[in-house]
């Protein structure tokens, strides 16, 4: 989600950190850190632990596991398209589910 990366500038910023740094720490790109910060890919929780540590906060400080950070985004859809299949009564393999 949106907020996720929004919440990491906001801290980075606060910390006087350059997102050439951040990148540096993290061993990627400075365009692969912008594109975290600008919620153009999913942050797991590899990335959202590596951020923190280097920020020297939790990880609950920058997500909320409410937020998800695109985290489960497969999962609600999976879910959904099942509950939609069950309603139109079409039969799933016993193993797909």
């Amino acid at each position: 989600m949106k907020i996720c990366g929004q919440n990491i500038r906001k801290i980075r910023r606060s910390k006087d950190l350059t997102q050439e740094y951040m990148a540096f720490e993290m061993g990627i790109s400075q365009k692969a850190y912008s594109d975290i910060e600008n919620s153009k890919v999913k942050i797991n929780l590899e990335i959202l632990t590596k951020i923190s540590d280097i920020l020297g906060i939790k990880p609950s400080e920058i997500c909320s596991i409410s937020d998800k950070c695109g985290t489960n985004d497969y999962e609600e859809k999976y879910n959904g398209l099942l509950e939609y299949i069950n309603k139109k009564g079409i039969s799933i393999p016993d193993d797909f589910q």
